[in-house]
This record gives C-alpha cells, sequence and structure tokens, in this order.
C-alpha cells in the first residue's frame, strides 16, 4: 500500500501524539504541550485545509489523496 500525503499527515501526527505523551509521563509534564499543538493544527487544517506537513510532501513528490490537494 502506498501512503498518500493524507495518511502520511494522519500517521505523523499520530506518531507526534504518542511520542508527546510517552515524553510526558517519562520526563516532563510540559510536553504535554506537543500533543496540544498537533490537536490544534489538525483542527484547524480540517477547517482551511491549509497544513505545513501536507505542503512539505508534496514537494518532496507524495501522492495527492483526498484532504490536501
Amino acid at each position: 500500500m502506498k501512503m498518500n500525503i493524507d495518511r502520511t499527515v494522519f500517521a505523523f501526527a499520530g506518531a507526534m501524539t504518542i511520542t508527546s505523551l510517552l515524553l510526558s509521563y517519562f520526563v516532563h509534564p510540559a510536553w504535554l504541550l506537543l500533543a496540544a499543538f498537533v490537536g490544534l493544527n489538525m483542527f484547524q487544517a480540517a477547517f482551511t485545509g491549509f497544513c505545513p506537513l501536507a505542503i512539505l510532501l508534496k514537494k518532496m513528490g507524495f501522492m495527492p489523496g483526498e484532504a490536501f490537494k
């Protein structure tokens, strides 16, 4: 299965959220700010269609999906 931009963005957001939760548990609770940032970015991207990671992935040649064209 080939990863398109949408799937890659979702996978990256999930990985960053899990990383943030692990770092907040093992290092310092302030790492929860990373999870908040990821969540807020996903929320605004749902309404505006603007996602910096999607733009970067498109320039890198990833196949576009339905959400970020």
